[in-house]
């Protein structure tokens, strides 16, 4: 049996390659260095302040509350400090690129799609029977069976179930386009006749709907999906060039 096991970074180099993880790990690599160029291009400089900011907002994510976690999360992850330093400057640098290049892009941008932004908050009952569906909404409507007795019968999901269905905010870009033209056509509270989609029946109860807001969340999602996009694109300009044996 063995007692002592040494691992080199050549094994870690060999599992990477055995397990198929070559491409994931270079479009990393690639997405990394698209950013330092196009950030040393627009002569991006980087304050102490900033790191410092982003250094305890990465420990307080690792639940890192003093130098003895820190020092041992670094080990368990084979990070020197100097690691440490580049990944803090890596987020702090990607950051100020997105706020370059997209700052006064955001908003235009939230004002073209905001019919995309726009929440509606719903209880659905998911049902594969188009006739019961029209049953229990009829059911409903004359005060028969509650919503949530139908919820609670009929809902295999159970934590959905607990909560009588309820969705929570769901956005418009994320609604079949079917249920979405019926959702926010409705004038909560409604209940919605059955709609039939290709996955089967929905009996959803619209209790709300939240016109669209730029608010600080959602700027920075647009801000965040803008840059994804952006990167994306540079990526693909790029010629790559592999210095190692593949395995895979």
């Amino acid at each position: 049996m063995l007692e002592t096991i040494t691992i080199t970074s050549e094994d870690i180099l060999s599992q990477v390659k055995l397990s198929c993880k070559i491409p994931e790990f270079i479009e990393t690599i690639v997405a990394r260095k698209v950013v330092e160029n196009a950030a040393f291009e627009a002569s991006l400089k980087v304050e102490t302040e900033e790191l410092q900011k982003v250094a305890d907002q990465i420990r307080l994510m690792n639940k890192l509350n003093s130098a003895d976690d820190t020092w041992a999360w670094l080990e368990t992850y084979s990070l020197s400090i100097d690691d440490y330093e580049e990944i803090v400057y890596s987020t702090v640098i990607s950051r100020k690129l997105a706020a370059h290049l997209f700052a006064d892009k955001v908003e235009p941008y939230f004002l073209e799609h905001q019919l995309d932004y726009a929440g509606v908050v719903i209880y659905e009952v998911f049902l594969d029977d188009e006739d019961l569906a029209i049953e229990l909404f009829y059911a409903i409507k004359e005060g028969e069976i509650s919503f949530y007795d139908v919820a609670h019968k009929y809902i295999q999901d159970r934590e959905l179930r607990r909560k009588g269905g309820y969705r929570g905010i769901v956005y418009r870009q994320d609604l079949k386009p079917e249920i979405s033209a019926a959702v926010f056509a409705a004038k909560p509270p409604q209940l919605l006749k059955p709609i039939v989609t290709s996955s089967g029946v929905h009996l959803i109860l619209v209790e709300e709907i939240i016109q669209p807001e730029l608010d600080n969340e959602l700027y920075q999602k647009i801000a965040s999906n803008l840059f994804s996009e952006w990167l994306k694109k540079e990526m693909a300009k790029v010629d790559i060039v592999k210095q190692l044996d593949s395995n895979c």
